[in-house]
């Protein structure tokens, strides 16, 4: 499988290249659309076809890239079946596989930072790795207090949903502000301070007292992505 892990400085997103080598198929996950020339570039010099452009949730913090990639590149665009963006293509289900030649992604309900918030699961050989979105960070957490975020059900995903998987299962969040690229599913387990040796109750008091100020392109990014990035508000 070839695999790219992309980022966009201004909004700290990771954007994720996921292709088979031998029929050279591509998806994308969480593409920001500022980034499109380059994802596009990435695509020719591989000599890939984009077949699927994902969102993880509905994002606040920048511009999606799947209604210029799906006018693009002809791709499909999937989310999670809560969103309330009707523009997607298709909408999947949790525990539904997104098959593309030999990757599998399983679509995992994992609300919390948005309730409709997924993330998406991959086994290649012997390697696993999950696809977080904001849901789970490295050394953190994704914020709950917009768009439907419920700190309790942050926590459910977390431990219930995600800390499941395998141990050695990579983790590759959908944002980073410190320089991390990857982690893993025990390290979290046993280093995250929001969540490791702390109740349910303690995490939802550590969310609720975050404070954080809205994200600066709240307004723009998120009535842009209900419309798969397709609006006035785009550029």
């Amino acid at each position: 499988m070839i695999f790219r892990q992309l980022f966009d400085a201004e909004s700290g997103t990771y954007t994720y290249l996921l292709a088979s080598e031998a029929e050279r198929n591509a998806l994308l996950i969480d593409p920001v659309i500022d980034q499109v020339d380059r994802y596009l570039q990435l695509l020719a010099e591989l000599q890939l076809t984009l077949c699927y452009a994902l969102d993880t949730h509905t994002h606040a913090d920048h511009i999606t890239a799947l209604g210029e990639l799906r006018d693009k590149t002809g791709c499909t665009t999937i989310m999670g079946e809560f969103t309330k963006a009707d523009c997607v293509s298709r909408r999947v289900e949790d525990d539904e596989e997104i098959v593309l030649d030999n990757i599998r992604l399983r679509a995992l309900f994992t609300p919390g930072h948005t309730n409709e918030s997924f993330s998406f699961y991959l086994e290649d050989g012997g390697e696993r790795a999950v696809f977080t979105g904001d849901c789970l960070l490295i050394r953190g957490s994704g914020r709950t207090d917009f768009q439907g975020g419920d700190p309790g059900k942050s926590y459910d995903s977390i431990t219930g949903t995600l800390f499941a998987l395998p141990d050695d299962t990579f983790v590759y969040p959908g944002h980073d502000y410190k320089g991390w690229t990857r982690s893993t599913i025990a390290e979290e387990k046993a280093n995250n301070p929001r969540i490791a040796g702390k109740s349910r109750d303690e995490y939802i008091e550590i969310m609720n007292g975050l404070d954080l100020p809205d994200p600066k392109m709240m307004d723009i990014a998120v009535p842009a992505n209900l419309a798969c990035g397709q609006t006035p508000f785009r550029r």
